[in-house]
């Protein structure tokens, strides 16, 4: 792996981990850190021996937000020409499961590098939200956007026009985490449940992935063309094959991701 200056990036046991390493600053995401978060999750995407990949914050937080003294005197052809968010577009394209942990705050900028897992597990004590509105801005790297696909219009209006934090009861109340977990226990259930996936055939789990992606943008015609492509797609697949072998003959499966 790369070296990097605001993260810590590990592997073990199929499990690809990274870590935002900015704690004396609550894990405020500055731009050099995005590109890193970025390239660190390529990196696992890359590597064969890495089926899952988990990210979460080192210290109090997770991530309380954007670093606001980097952008504070930023002008708008400034943001324009600087076009910072193509970085964060680069992680819709990862195909391996990436689960969140988050304890203490998800604020801002990262209540969206949040947002941008395909699950969230979170501390009981964790929260929530979008305080841009009180600093006469808005969120801009898909905030408004996830979030309403996840939890409706209503919900996201109060959520973003209010600037208010939302508790972890809530969160998973609506929809926008999988599990409130106690937070002495978040990692170890986090890590559970990640090697449980890693246990899966990954091509079965990669085309899931893409499936349920599209299911949000597709209309349901659209979306179910694409699923069954790649429910067809599988039949190709030599864990197809072990798959159904091995259930036809009661015994575990050997998948090799092939």
């Amino acid at each position: 792996m790369s070296k990097h200056e605001y993260i810590a990036v590990s592997e073990r046991d199929g499990l690809g981990f990274i870590e935002l390493n900015r704690p004396k600053v609550l894990n405020a995401i500055n731009r050099p850190m995005v590109s890193e978060i970025v390239e660190a999750f390529e990196e696992f995407d890359r590597n064969d021996n890495v089926k899952v990949i988990i990210l979460s914050g080192k210290g109090r937080a997770f991530a309380a937000g954007a670093d606001i003294d980097e952008m504070s005197e930023d002008g708008a052809i400034d943001l324009e020409l600087l076009n910072q968010f193509t970085e964060w577009d680069r992680l819709a394209w990862i195909k391996k499961p990436i689960i969140g942990a988050v304890q203490g705050f998800a604020l801002g900028g990262g209540f969206e590098l949040a947002l941008c897992c395909d699950m969230l597990f979170a501390a009981e004590d964790a929260s929530f939200g979008f305080p841009e509105v009180n600093l006469g801005v808005m969120p801009g790297a898909g905030g408004t956007q996830r979030l309403t696909k996840l939890i409706g219009k209503s919900r996201a209006m109060e959520w973003l026009l209010s600037g208010d934090r939302f508790t972890a009861a809530q969160a998973l109340e609506w929809g926008v985490i999988n599990r409130a977990i106690a937070p002495e226990l978040l990692m170890e259930e986090t890590e559970k449940f990640a090697k449980k996936l890693a246990s899966k055939p990954s091509l079965s789990i990669r085309l899931i992935k893409e499936s349920v992606h599209k299911a949000v943008d597709y209309s349901l015609y659209e979306g179910m063309q694409y699923e069954r492509k790649n429910f067809y797609l599988l039949f190709a697949s030599e864990d197809q094959k072990e798959g159904m072998k091995a259930f036809v003959e009661k015994r575990k499966p050997h998948f090799k991701g092939k």
